[in-house]
């Protein structure tokens, strides 16, 4: 084969490998968008409640139980997402919700919330990647038995306004967090935690918190924050003073 005719071999299949290319992420894109659950596709009949702008990316995760879920208007489901009330699907669970998540939250993809009696997640409430949220934990107890076929054990969970929960953080039954409580990334959080306070660490402890007479106890580290508009005046006129040095 002549170097003419294997350049233009090489160049035909790089066309070829190029519009696949493309073709392949549309495709991806259409799939993507025509597989989300929001309030105007069939999946939403399942649930209790699913608001006004509501989305769940796909590909979702395991949902199930969706009568027991409750999904406040304007909150954003990362892909791969689980959320589920029950065991399995198909069971009765009774006259309450279950999983109730508030108004303009947003989870991160990855993110499992599994309830089987009360989980609570407040409005404006925003997760990592891959957290992990459960009001259900298994029993030890009985010395004889493999503690994977022990009954398990459920308390309620509250997470309140605000919120913001980091990469990886696992949120234990019992859990109750007050107004935008900051959880680290990687925490392991049981027990009750106040207002305006920052958590982190396994197990969880308050690493900082407000005082309404002493303000942030330890002190935030000052930083000195530049405005917009010395932002601006800083990105046109330093080049510009650069250009006239090299230039002079």
């Amino acid at each position: 084969m002549s170097p003419k005719a294997r350049s233009l071999r090489q160049l035909i299949a790089l066309q070829a490998r190029r519009a696949a290319h493309a073709a392949v992420h549309r495709g991806w894109e259409l799939i993507q968008r025509y597989g989300e659950i929001t309030p105007h596709t069939p999946g939403r009949r399942r649930f209790a409640y699913l608001g006004e702008g509501v989305c769940i990316g796909f590909p979702i995760g395991a949902i199930y139980g969706e009568p027991w879920i409750s999904i406040g208007d304007h909150t954003l489901v990362g892909t791969h997402c689980t959320i589920s009330a029950g065991f399995v699907p198909g069971l009765d669970l009774g006259p309450d919700i279950i999983v109730r998540i508030g108004k303009g939250c947003s989870l991160g993809r990855g993110t499992h919330i599994v309830g089987h009696q009360s989980i609570e997640i407040g409005d404006d409430v925003f997760t990592g990647p891959n957290v992990y949220i459960t009001d259900q934990n298994h029993s030890y107890g009985d010395l004889d038995t493999p503690i994977g076929r022990q009954w398990p054990e459920n308390k309620p969970v509250v997470i309140g306004d605000g919120c913001w929960i980091g990469t990886g953080a696992i949120i234990l039954p019992g859990t109750r967090l007050g107004r935008n409580v900051a959880v680290a990334g990687g925490a392991v959080v049981r027990g009750e935690f106040p207002d305006h306070s920052v958590i982190g660490g396994v197990p969880a402890k308050v690493l900082r918190r407000y005082d309404a007479e002493r303000g942030w106890q330890p002190p935030l580290r000052k930083r000195s924050l530049a405005s917009l508009d010395e932002l601006a005046t800083l990105s046109s006129v330093e080049p510009l003073e650069e250009a006239r040095e090299e230039a002079g």
